[in-house]
């Protein structure tokens, strides 16, 4: 009886009973606690425990849920290199399920998009008079920014190459290629460290107050509403989740260099790769998009 239950007659994969949903979400909500203890440091009516302002909480859920992708990427592999239960029906759900991952993710982007365009488009709905606001100094967008467009592009050629290393059966080529372009993601994520801490303008930057409250001829702007934080709040939240989403696929695409380099990429079986390479080109698309339309043309456009 025992084997005629583990003998499988379809081409399905039916997944064993597995602790990480549960385990992730417990890590994901200790990750919300932990940020809005982190967040409301002065705040004193958490029953008296020193957490306020302290960031350990969601260290904690963040530590948990790497631990979770650890494990839950390992049982995958597991799945598909040692058991071989990844079937060509079992591959197609899951680019199903990758297309409509990236699919949420483009709506992601969009709403900071929406959000940065209506604050552009209609500068007096905001009260800011006019965009990019008085008092602000943008990025030049043909410094750094340029560097990083032409950083991801490459590394979106060195991930093809790898990808048609693969399909060759060209393990050395493959390995080449993933560890160029991890390279390139990191060099990315370093210069977009760097040009963030040199930025004229924070996340919460009033430059009207900061740049025309002593001008006699700006006080009236200078009111309480009609700050120009718009400015550095939709800036750094479209670019920083993009240089969140660079580091994701950047590990993606280190544990597909371990992988790899172990050999358990074929030309028949690589979806891991697939998946972390639809991930890669979709964040050089998104990156196209903020260079294009926040670096350039908000550095050179003014609506009012």
């Amino acid at each position: 009886m025992a084997e005629a239950h583990s003998e499988v007659h379809h081409d399905y994969h039916l997944v064993d009973p597995s602790p990480w949903p549960i385990v992730g979400s417990i890590a994901a909500f200790t990750m919300l606690v932990g940020a809005v203890f982190w967040m409301n440091k002065d705040y004193t009516g958490f029953f008296g425990l020193p957490v306020n302002g302290q960031p350990w909480i969601f260290a904690a859920g963040a530590l948990l849920l790497a631990f979770t992708f650890v494990g839950w990427w390992r049982d995958v592999i597991q799945e598909s290199v040692v058991r071989g239960d990844h079937k060509p029906v079992v591959k197609l759900g899951l680019r199903f399920g990758m297309v409509l991952f990236i699919a949420s993710e483009v709506m992601f982007f969009v709403a900071w998009f929406w959000a940065y365009f209506n604050s552009a488009f209609f500068p007096h709905d905001v009260s800011i008079g006019q965009w990019p606001p008085v008092g602000v100094v943008t990025l030049d967008p043909w410094h750094f920014p340029v560097l990083n467009t032409l950083i991801l592009l490459t590394s979106a050629t060195t991930v093809t190459w790898a990808h048609h290393a693969i399909l060759h059966g060209d393990r050395k080529g493959a390995v080449q290629g993933l560890l160029l372009t991890v390279c390139l993601g990191l060099s990315f994520t370093c210069i977009q460290a760097w040009e963030y801490s040199h930025a004229p303008f924070t996340f919460g930057f009033n430059g009207l107050a900061l740049a025309h409250l002593s001008d006699p001829a700006h006080v009236s702007l200078a009111a309480p509403g009609n700050l120009d934080a718009i400015y550095g709040s939709t800036f750094f939240m479209a670019t920083g989740f993009h240089g969140f989403h660079v580091i994701v696929g950047t590990i993606f695409l280190i544990v597909c260099l371990f992988r790899a380099m172990a050999g358990q990429f074929t030309p028949e079986r690589h979806f891991g790769f697939e998946a972390a390479a639809w991930y890669w080109h979709f964040v050089d698309v998104v990156w196209l998009f903020l260079f294009t339309w926040i670096y350039v043309w908000g550095a050179s456009a003014v609506v009012g």
